[in-house]
């Protein structure tokens, strides 16, 4: 039942008793309205920091009239070791895996994507970006970058230069080693990339390979897609046998596929005409980088960044070669109870 405030009220007024004392006293109290409790505030998720080859020209996006390269701030590579067998560039999907990718229309929006950036990337645009400080996209670190920060190098796969013609991958190559790689894509940008490890501009990085016992190499990673000039390459292989010596022919690669351009922009490989040097720890992680043609103390840098990684490969080798072996204990107490009951 409903009661209607009354515009007057007499001395003898009651309230009736035919409704509910809560439906009489409604229409005489007024509630405020009830604050919503705070809830528990959630942690705030961290920011992720910026590239730091953010501002670098690329082969896609937008077109970039004025840069000027800068010290690489902080790491650069994967965030995951690379793995022997991965950015072989074969298609190891079942049929059955195929046949659901093929109806899954999310991966072909994915799919769609990657073609129309591949599409609209203009062609002269790396030649472009060459006028910039001659494709130079960053300046090599003023120190080594610390282990436990440093990302890590991808695993290639593709052919050497020995005659087996059996694909390789880089990883086992890397490991346990000190590594100065070169990667380049034509002539040119070798030829950037050998201003940074040749051993005609750079003869002191040679002494300290040559002196390391055989813990430091000199690698070399040619990456072609083009399937006209890897057929070149592969017919001026006798030519590079003879240039590089038999001794480097299994850490020289020829890579044909796999290199996706989110490999690309992690190990920061943004131009392929510009060649770029990596120093590797044994853990195949970016320790040092440089791109494009060797400015400065860039060199020397490079130089002693290879002296303290061997240095540290040494004092590792040590501490394995100190720590005893491990005992299988359970194959021990099996032998004593087997003697016991005999």
């Amino acid at each position: 039942m409903i009661i209607s405030r009354r515009p007057f009220r007499p001395s003898n007024f009651q309230l009736e008793s035919k409704a509910c004392l809560l439906c009489q006293w409604r229409t005489f109290s007024t509630s405020y309205r009830r604050q919503a409790e705070k809830g528990a505030s959630s942690p705030a998720t961290p920011a992720v920091p910026e590239s730091p080859l953010a501002d670098a020209p690329r082969a896609y996006g937008k077109a970039v009239s004025e840069f000027t390269p800068k010290p690489l701030g902080r790491p650069i590579g994967l965030p995951y070791p690379p793995q022997a067998g991965e950015n072989a560039g074969v298609d190891s999907r079942t049929w059955k895996q195929r046949r659901d990718d093929f109806v899954d229309y999310d991966k072909h929006l994915v799919r769609r994507k990657q073609l129309t950036q591949k599409i609209s990337t203009p062609y002269f645009r790396e030649w472009s970006n060459m006028r910039l400080h001659k494709g130079k996209s960053f300046l090599a670190p003023p120190r080594l970058f610390k282990g436990e920060r440093a990302l890590h190098f991808p695993n290639l796969q593709g052919q050497t230069l020995s005659k087996d013609k059996i694909p390789k991958d880089t990883t086992p190559v890397f490991e346990d080693k000190v590594s100065i790689v070169s990667v380049f894509s034509s002539v040119w940008a070798e030829s950037q990339a050998a201003t940074f490890a040749s051993e005609k501009d750079n003869p002191e990085l040679h002494e300290v390979v040559r002196g390391s016992g055989g813990l430091a190499q000199m690698v070399q990673i040619n990456i072609e897609e083009n399937a006209l000039k890897a057929m070149l390459i592969k017919l001026f292989m006798p030519s590079l046998r003879k240039r590089i010596g038999e001794g480097n022919w299994g850490r020289y690669f020829v890579v044909r596929k796999g290199v996706s351009d989110d490999i690309r922009d992690a190990i920061g490989l943004l131009n392929s005409k510009v060649g770029y040097t990596y120093l590797l720890d044994g853990e195949c992680r970016i320790r040092w980088a440089g791109s494009g043609p060797c400015e400065g103390d860039e060199k020397e840098g490079l130089v002693k960044g290879a002296k303290r990684l061997i240095e540290e490969l040494k004092v590792r080798r040590k501490e394995k070669a100190i720590l005893p072996p491990k005992v299988n204990t359970g194959k021990t107490v099996e032998n004593q109870t087997a003697a016991a009951a005999a």
